[in-house]
């Protein structure tokens, strides 16, 4: 039983397995992080341009006049 437990604790084959999970949860994280600045500042830029083009006035377009 000893030797069984001496072999299990030494035994690494599993510790690579452990690494990317860590570093797939870690991308995932930055990944919804910037997802959420990224459409606040969507939403911000949104409304800024509804309201410019909101404001524009369509003016009479004519024919040149020549001279």
């Amino acid at each position: 039983m000893m030797k069984f437990v001496k072999n299990f604790r030494n035994d690494e084959d599993g510790a690579v397995t452990v690494d990317w999970v860590v570093l797939t949860a870690a991308v995932v994280g930055l990944a919804i992080a910037a997802y959420g600045s990224i459409q606040s500042g969507a939403e911000s830029m949104t409304a800024n341009t509804a309201t410019f083009l909101g404001d524009q006035t369509i003016g009479e377009v004519g024919a040149p006049v020549s001279e």
